[in-house]
Formats: structure tokens, C-alpha cells, sequence
């Protein structure tokens, strides 16, 4: 089902899955071209990333890729079982499943943009750093986190309609209130400690510190958000094995 959904996005095009390749290319150079040339933005020394014209298109692209993937699972989540009305109503069918499909999709074109990054890297003469193999462990624990929100929402949605209204809403306010456009360091102490209260922060600094600056993760950080990461997916299946039984009557 996952490759069902893969192919299904590009279906009828000329270059088909080559499609997936393309389009984290072309969103690389042009926040290159727009960052470093354009804006001539570049970021300090002291954050341990680079300070050289692309550095702040490599900084901004790893955050984008984290958002993305939280983006288009949460973004579709309240509609998942409105688009698959027969699986409730006329087959047996382990419903809870369908959030895996759309999380392996994403997942599907996460794992191509982080190729096209470290593809770059190579490009422009940078390093990759051998923390890279952390990467896994620091992406897991989100991914968790996104279903236990995938399953809760997906319920939600079947009863209350405009969740995916207000969820389009949510989305576009933690875009900013994630630092994708900037790093935490350049935030004040005082607000720093704020930030962090979204759960995108946290794993978009890690994935950069093992990416772009070559530092071990936050070994404490990643097992707290592991144990809450967890307690969402427990609470989020709960809720829906518990809802579900009214899905039908509802559609």
C-alpha cells in the first residue's frame, strides 16, 4: 500500500517517480541561489555549522525536510478515513494501518531529500560527518510521535469535519515557530526555553547536529522524547481502537 501511494502521486507524468528526485533538487538550489546570493544571508561562527554562501541554504533545507515530513502526515491524517470509506463499510480491514501507509510515503520522500543533502554536501566540498549514521535514532522517536497524532486525528476526523481547517491553521503557525528559518542559538535565552515547547525543534537541531555540524546527539534529550514519543502513539492507538466501533454509523 505504501508503494501504491508512492506511485499513485506521480501516476500519468512523464518522469514519474524520478519526480521525487527532481523536486528536492530544484527546492535545494533555489533556496541556495535566493539565501546566498539574493539575500547573502550567512550564519555565525558560533553555531558550529558552516559560514561560507550555501550555509544557510544546508541549515534551512535539513529543517524543511523535518517539517515536510511531520507536515504531510498531519496535514492528510483527518481525512484518511473519509478517503477510504469502503475499507469501513464493506470489508474487514485493520484501519489502523492506513496512517502507517501515508507515514511510509513521506518517510519514502524524506529519505530522498536527505540523499539529495548529503549529495550537496559532497558537491560543494563539505564533509559528512560519520554521525550521520545517527540519524535513524534521532527521526525515530518523531515518527512515533506522528502516529500517535495520525491516530488521534484520524479519528477526530471522521467525527468533526473541520479539524483538517484548523490543523492547515496549526501547521502554518509552527513553520515559523519551528527554527527552519533560523537556529534556536539566535533566539534569546529567555525565549529559547519556549521554543523547545514544540515538538519539531528539538529533532530539527539534532538532525542538524549529526548532518551539518558532526556532533553526537543530545543522548538525554532523544530518551526523554522517546518516552513521550511513545506515550502519544500508546494514547493515540487507545483512542482510536476505542472510536473506531463508531466510524461506520457515522459515514
Amino acid at each position: 500500500m505504501v508503494k501504491r501511494e508512492v506511485m499513485s502521486r506521480y501516476k500519468g507524468s512523464f518522469l514519474g517517480l524520478f519526480w521525487s528526485l527532481i523536486n528536492p533538487i530544484l527546492m535545494l538550489a533555489v533556496y541556495t541561489f535566493v539565501f546566498s546570493v539574493v539575500f547573502k544571508v550567512r550564519l555565525d561562527q558560533d553555531n558550529g555549522l558552516y559560514d561560507d554562501k550555501t550555509s544557510f541554504a544546508l541549515v534551512l533545507f535539513a529543517g524543511l525536510i523535518i517539517f515536510n515530513l511531520f507536515s504531510e502526515c498531519i496535514s492528510r491524517a483527518s481525512g484518511l478515513i473519509l478517503a477510504n470509506i469502503n475499507y469501513v463499510k464493506k470489508i474487514i480491514f485493520p484501519l489502523e494501518i492506513l496512517p502507517w501507509v501515508t507515514l511510509g510515503s513521506a518517510l519514502f520522500h524524506a529519505g530522498i531529500s536527505f540523499l539529495v543533502l548529503l549529495a550537496f554536501l559532497l558537491a560543494t566540498g563539505h564533509p559528512i560527518h560519520w554521525t550521520v549514521i545517527c540519524l535513524p535514532v534521532v527521526i525515530l522517536p518523531l515518527l512515533l510521535f506522528i502516529m500517535g497524532l495520525m491516530w488521534l486525528l484520524t479519528s477526530i476526523g471522521v467525527f468533526v469535519r473541520d479539524i483538517g481547517q484548523f490543523i492547515g491553521l496549526i501547521l502554518t503557525a509552527m513553520l515559523f515557530m519551528s527554527p527552519i528559518f533560523y537556529p534556536a542559538s539566535a533566539l534569546p535565552e529567555s525565549v529559547r526555553s519556549y521554543l523547545f515547547l514544540n515538538p519539531l525543534t528539538f529533532i530539527i537541531e539534532q538532525t542538524r547536529a549529526v548532518i551539518l555540524a558532526g556532533n553526537l546527539p543530545d543522548w538525554t534529550g532523544l530518551a526523554i522524547y522517546y518516552i513521550m514519543a511513545l506515550f502519544t502513539a500508546w494514547m493515540g492507538l487507545v483512542w482510536f481502537e476505542k472510536t473506531r466501533k463508531g466510524f461506520a454509523d457515522v459515514l
